[in-house]
């Protein structure tokens, strides 16, 4: 390990932001979260680990660099061995190369390329790792991804270098730090459970299993046979209907939530597509269009209902 880096005035403290799926998260906090732990008290890092329900999660790790680059290592050492563990059992040959990505502010992005690329490429060159600069920001963010792979010691190396342009040249103006969202993945309902899909896996939705049978229950409209279909589960966008409803004008608020927030959790939950009509003068009520799957208009339909017998007794209350 290099200690010229550290020497050379970067023994300061540092924030590091890594982007990462939760299946790697998962690796990383280990049963009953004894892996992080580890991490934790071996390097004297603090290590944030962002919400759960997400597809992607951010690791922050903060502190002195010593502590830093100590679990970062300690990470990278992870990574690395969950790619052996799954080699045992493949047939390929090769061994992929451990493949990391950091977030950064954009307004760092320039001097980390520098000009006509020379950092970027000098970064590459000394330390053996392939480093990529996303074009585009992360969504509602001012930061971008820069994906690292390689062997785990050249990935090190690499950070380490990045970590002194950063240190360098600041961010400039107000950084608006990426936050992944919870998966907005579609939901498909298959024997009765409810499924969020995210890639190539269905990942079982208890909370939503609930709603979804209440809503089986209590739709006061009939469910089209073709819901029979769902078994199959992928084919599920297929089926798409859709179902008006009329709502009061004085209830329609309850329904949309500050900000929209209410619907767009019920778009959410539902996997449906909800449109609320303008109001038309002369009319005391609104058209609220449902277009979807037969069970995500059900549930759409069921969560509606929910927010309005609730809004109904809780003006009944007042």
């Amino acid at each position: 390990m290099d200690t010229g880096v550290v020497e050379g005035g970067l023994n300061v403290t540092l924030t590091i932001r890594l982007l990462m799926h939760g299946k790697e998260v998962g690796s990383i906090i280990g049963k009953k979260g004894e892996s992080v732990k580890k991490m934790r008290e071996e390097s004297g890092a603090r290590i944030n680990i962002s919400e759960g329900n997400c597809p992607e999660r951010i690791i922050t790790l903060a502190g002195p660099t010593t502590a830093i680059f100590k679990a970062f290592s300690m990470i990278i050492e992870k990574l690395e061995e969950d790619i052996s563990s799954s080699m045992t059992n493949s047939t390929a040959t090769s061994k992929p190369p451990v493949t990391l990505r950091i977030v950064v502010p954009a307004s760092q992005c320039g001097s980390l390329i520098g000009k006509g690329g020379c950092k970027i490429k000098e970064i590459r060159e000394s330390t053996g790792a392939q480093v990529q600069v996303a074009g585009d920001m992360l969504p509602n963010s001012t930061e971008r991804a820069i994906t690292i792979a390689g062997t785990p010691q050249s990935i090190i190396e690499c950070v380490k270098q990045i970590c002194v342009v950063m240190l360098e040249s600041p961010p400039k103006g107000v950084t608006i730090p990426y936050r992944p969202k919870p998966s907005g993945s579609p939901v498909i309902f298959a024997g009765g459970q409810a499924y969020a899909v995210q890639g190539q896996h269905a990942i079982p939705q208890p909370d939503l299993t609930k709603l979804h049978q209440l809503a089986m229950q209590q739709s006061p409209f009939p469910i089209a046979p073709s819901n029979q279909g769902f078994q199959a589960g992928m084919d599920a966008s297929a089926q798409t209907g859709s179902h008006e409803l009329t709502i009061p004008n004085d209830l329609i608020g309850c329904i949309i939530g500050r900000q929209g927030a209410k619907i767009n959790e019920i778009r959410q939950m539902s996997g449906a597509q909800i449109k609320i009509a303008n109001p038309v003068e002369g009319s005391s009520d609104r058209q609220v269009t449902i277009t979807g799957s037969p069970a995500s208009i059900s549930l759409a339909e069921y969560l509606i209902n929910a927010r309005l017998s609730s809004e109904a007794t809780g003006l009944a209350a007042n």
